[in-house]
C-alpha cells in the first residue's frame, strides 16, 4: 500500500493507483473529459490536472500513478485557473448551442463548464465550416464535427474494443480533428454501426439519426395503423435516463407509455425471438445432421452489426450465416402478412415501428432483402434513447402509469425469448429447443447456462453438449475484437465449432449502441444482462417451442419451421446487398 494525502486528507491506496482514483478514495472527484478506465488514459483534455507538492508543472491525474508520501492538491488557485482556461479553450472550438443538442443535461462538457461557473468565453469561436463540417443525414450514425472535443474516446473504443478502426485523427496542430480513417467517407467505410463510439462519447458529437418525428407523423396519420415492438434488452435500460428504478421501469409500464404516445398496438419482440429460435434452431439441426458444420460452423444472424462485420472482413463466410431473419424483421414480416389479415386490413395500412437497443437495426430494416409481398418488414427503427426523448416530449411520467399487457396475438413470449438481449442468450435458447426437437422432451431449463458469455472479458465462451448422442461444439462471443480473434482461430484450424453466436456489442444487445448514455461512464451491459436472465428464471414459459402463439402461427399459417412460406416470410439472402470491404 502507498500513503498519500489528498487536500490534506491521508489515504492508503494500492501501488499503481492513479492520482484520479486515489482522490476518489478520499472522497474527492476530479473533473475529466477524455478519461475512460483502462481504455483512454491519455490526459488529452488536461481538465484533470492537479498540483503535486515538489513538482513544478501541473500533472494530469488520469494517467499518473501515486508514490509514497505524495501530497496532492486538487483545488488550489493555480489548478482552478488552469482548469478553467483549458475548458474555455475547448469551448471555443465547440458548438455551444446546448438547447438544440440531444445531450443537453447529460453532457460531460456542459457539466464541467457549469461547475466551473463559465458564463462567458474570452476566446473567439473557432468552428469548422464548409465541406469539412458536412455529414450525410440519411446515415444511421450522425457526427457533428463542431461538437467533437478531440478526446479520442471513439478512436480508442473502435480500435481496442471493436477492432474496426473506423475513426482516426486528421490534420495537424490546432487543425487536428477526428474523422473517418483512410480519408474515406463514412458510407464508403466498413463501419458496422455498432454504436459503441456513440455510447462512449462525452458530448453530442456522435449520435443516432433522429427518427422521432417520423414516428410522431405516423401516429398522427389517420390512414396508418401503428404497430410497435419492443426488443428484450430495452426493458433493462429505458428507465435509466428517466430516473426510474428497475422495479418502476417494467416492460408492461413501457407498454402503457407507448399507448399514451399514441401507438395502436404494442408487442414484445421476445415473441419473434421465440419464432427465430424455431427457424434458426431447426436450420442448425438440418445443417448439423447433414454434416454441413464439420469444417466451418453456422453463425447466428440476428445481430446486424455482426453481419456487416462478417461481410466486410470475412465475405467468403457469408454463406455460413443462418438465413433466418432477426427477431425484429421476423416480427415485421408476420405483422404485415399475418396480423394484418387478423385485423382485416391491407398490409400497407400497417406502419411497423421497432424500439431497439441498436443503431445497426436502422440500416437492417432498410435492406432490399428485408421485405415480402406485403412490403417492407419494418418501416422505422427507434433506439432506446429516442423512445426516452418521445416520452419526455409528451411530458409523460411513466412511474404514475399502471402496467398494461401486450396486445394479442403475437404478444406472448417465453423466458428464452427474453434472454436474446444478453450475450449467450440466443445460443442458450436455441439449445433448449434443439434438445427438445432431437429428444422429444425438454431439458432442464438451466442445462445450457455454460454458454452464457461475459460482457467485458477478452476471448470467448465455449461449451460442448450431447444432443441425441451427438456432440455439439458451441462458442459464444461479444465485441468485435474478440470476434476477430475467434474467427482467426477458426480460420487457422486451432479451434472448431458447430454453432457460434456472435454479438457485435460487448455484453450483447444489453450493451447496444442505442442504449442510454450515462455521465458516470459505468459499463452497464453485464448488470442489464443479469436482469434478463432473472426475468427468464421467473418466467412460467422457458422454452420457445412452448409459446402458444408461436404454435398457433405455425398451425394457422406457416405449417412448420423451414416450410416454403416460412422461408418466404422469415428467411433472407445475405448476398442480396453489398457491404464496403475492410481496409485492415
Amino acid at each position: 500500500m502507498v500513503n498519500v494525502t489528498v487536500n490534506g486528507t491521508a489515504v492508503q491506496v494500492p501501488e499503481g493507483t492513479t492520482i484520479l482514483n486515489a482522490a476518489k478514495s478520499a472522497g474527492v472527484d476530479i473533473p475529466h473529459l477524455c478519461y475512460l478506465k483502462d481504455l483512454n488514459e491519455i490526459g488529452a483534455c488536461r481538465v484533470c490536472c492537479v498540483e503535486i507538492e515538489g513538482e513544478r508543472n501541473l500533472v494530469p491525474s488520469c494517467n499518473n500513478p501515486v508514490f509514497e508520501g505524495m501530497s496532492i492538491r486538487t483545488n488550489t488557485d493555480r489548478v482552478r485557473r488552469t482548469r478553467r482556461i483549458n475548458v474555455e479553450l475547448i469551448l471555443s472550438q465547440h458548438d455551444c448551442h446546448c438547447a438544440t443538442c440531444l445531450r443537453s443535461g447529460n453532457c460531460h462538457l456542459q457539466s464541467v463548464a457549469n461547475d466551473l461557473g463559465i458564463l462567458e468565453n474570452p476566446y473567439p469561436a473557432d468552428l469548422v465550416t464548409g465541406a469539412r463540417a458536412l455529414w450525410p443525414r440519411d446515415f444511421p450514425l450522425y457526427r457533428d464535427t463542431n461538437k467533437c472535443i478531440k478526446c479520442m474516446r471513439c478512436i480508442q473504443v473502435c480500435d481496442k474494443i471493436q477492432g474496426v478502426h473506423v475513426w482516426d485523427l486528421s490534420g495537424t496542430g490546432s487543425r487536428t480533428r477526428v474523422d473517418v480513417s483512410g480519408t474515406r467517407r463514412i458510407k464508403e467505410s466498413d463501419c458496422t454501426l455498432c454504436g459503441q463510439c456513440i455510447t462512449h462519447c462525452p458530448t453530442g458529437a456522435l449520435r443516432e439519426r433522429n427518427d422521432t418525428q417520423k414516428a410522431f407523423d405516423a401516429i398522427a396519420d389517420p390512414d396508418k395503423i401503428t404497430v410497435v415492438q419492443i426488443a428484450p434488452a430495452v426493458r433493462t435500460a429505458w428507465g435509466e435516463n428517466l430516473g426510474l428504478s428497475p422495479e418502476q421501469a417494467s416492460v408492461h409500464r413501457m407498454a402503457a407509455a407507448l399507448r399514451r404516445l399514441g401507438f395502436d398496438y404494442v408487442f414484445d419482440t421476445s415473441f419473434s425471438a421465440d419464432l427465430t429460435i424455431m427457424e434458426e434452431g431447426s436450420e442448425f439441426l438440418r445443417r448439423f445432421q447433414a454434416g454441413n458444420t464439420r469444417e466451418l460452423p453456422m453463425f447466428t444472424s440476428c445481430c446486424p452489426g455482426w453481419v456487416r462485420y462478417l461481410k466486410s472482413h470475412y465475405p467468403q463466410w457469408t454463406d455460413r450465416l443462418s438465413t433466418a431473419k432477426s427477431p425484429q424483421q421476423m416480427f415485421g414480416a408476420v405483422a404485415k402478412n399475418y396480423f394484418a389479415q387478423k385485423l382485416g386490413v391491407s398490409p400497407d395500412k400497417l406502419y411497423c415501428v421497432s424500439i431497439m437497443p441498436c443503431i445497426a437495426k436502422k440500416q437492417e430494416c432498410a435492406l432490399p432483402t428485408m421485405k415480402t409481398d406485403a412490403g417492407q418488414d419494418v418501416d422505422l427503427v427507434l433506439t432506446t434513447r429516442e423512445l426516452v426523448r418521445m416520452i419526455r416530449a409528451e411530458n409523460l411520467h411513466p412511474e404514475t402509469l399502471a402496467e398494461e399487457a401486450f396486445d394479442s396475438p403475437l404478444g406472448t413470449y417465453t423466458g428464452a425469448g427474453v434472454i436474446f438481449g444478453a450475450t449467450g442468450g440466443v445460443m442458450e435458447a436455441a439449445l433448449r429447443s434443439a434438445y427438445y426437437l432431437v429428444n422429444g422432451k425438454n431439458p432442464k431449463a438451466e442445462a445450457f447456462t455454460a454458454v452464457r458469455g461475459s460482457a467485458y472479458e477478452q476471448g470467448w465462451t465455449e461449451a460442448e453438449f450431447d444432443l441425441g448422442g451427438a456432440v455439439v461444439r458451441t462458442a459464444v462471443v461479444s465485441g468485435l475484437s474478440n470476434t476477430r480473434r475467434l474467427l482467426e482461430a477458426i480460420e487457422s484450424g486451432k479451434v472448431h465449432y458447430d454453432f457460434v453466436e456472435v454479438m457485435a456489442c460487448p455484453g450483447g444487445c444489453a450493451g447496444g449502441g442505442g442504449q442510454p448514455q450515462n455521465r458516470d461512464d459505468e459499463e452497464r451491459a453485464a448488470e442489464r444482462g443479469q436482469r434478463l436472465y432473472a426475468l427468464d428464471k421467473c418466467s412460467t414459459l422457458r422454452f420457445s417451442h412452448e409459446n402458444p402463439e408461436v404454435q398457433a402461427l405455425y398451425r394457422d399459417a406457416l405449417g412448420a419451421p423451414g416450410s416454403e412460406l416460412a422461408e418466404e416470410w422469415l428467411h433472407t439472402d445475405h448476398d442480396g446487398w453489398e457491404m464496403p470491404r475492410s481496409q485492415v
